[in-house]
């Protein structure tokens, strides 16, 4: 069982940057590949980010590369997401997801959901 808690969501103006942070309980955290998803309203939840179990690996969708940084730090069970340059278009509640082992793009693939935290960009 793995439990998730995103924090460091907030209201930013466009070209402004947040960090999010994902907290994670449970001894198996480095077994898991960790992925960020984000749903804005009225759209389907997409995927956005993903690293490895280890870290060595990372896959982003081309709307956030170059702009969004995932890793992790095994030591503190936490997931971070760096997002520079923000614009409107990246408004959403953002989720932490677990998926066993496998790095993935598909959120059907992931196991374990947080609660997610509200990302606000104004122009």
């Amino acid at each position: 069982q793995v439990q998730l808690v995103e924090s460091g969501g907030g209201l930013v103006q466009a070209g402004g940057s947040l960090r999010l942070s994902c907290a994670a309980s449970g001894r198996t955290f480095s077994r898991y590949a960790m992925g960020w998803f984000r749903q804005a309203p009225g759209k389907e939840r997409e995927f956005v980010a993903a690293v490895n179990w280890s870290g060595s690996s990372t896959n982003y969708a081309d709307s956030v590369k170059g702009r969004f940084t995932i890793s992790r730090d095994s030591t503190k069970n936490t997931v971070y997401l760096p997002m520079n340059g923000l614009q409107p278009g990246d408004t959403a509640v953002y989720y932490c997801a677990a998926n066993y082992l496998h790095l993935s793009r598909a959120v059907g693939q992931y196991d374990y959901w947080g609660q997610g935290t509200q990302v606000t960009v104004s122009s």
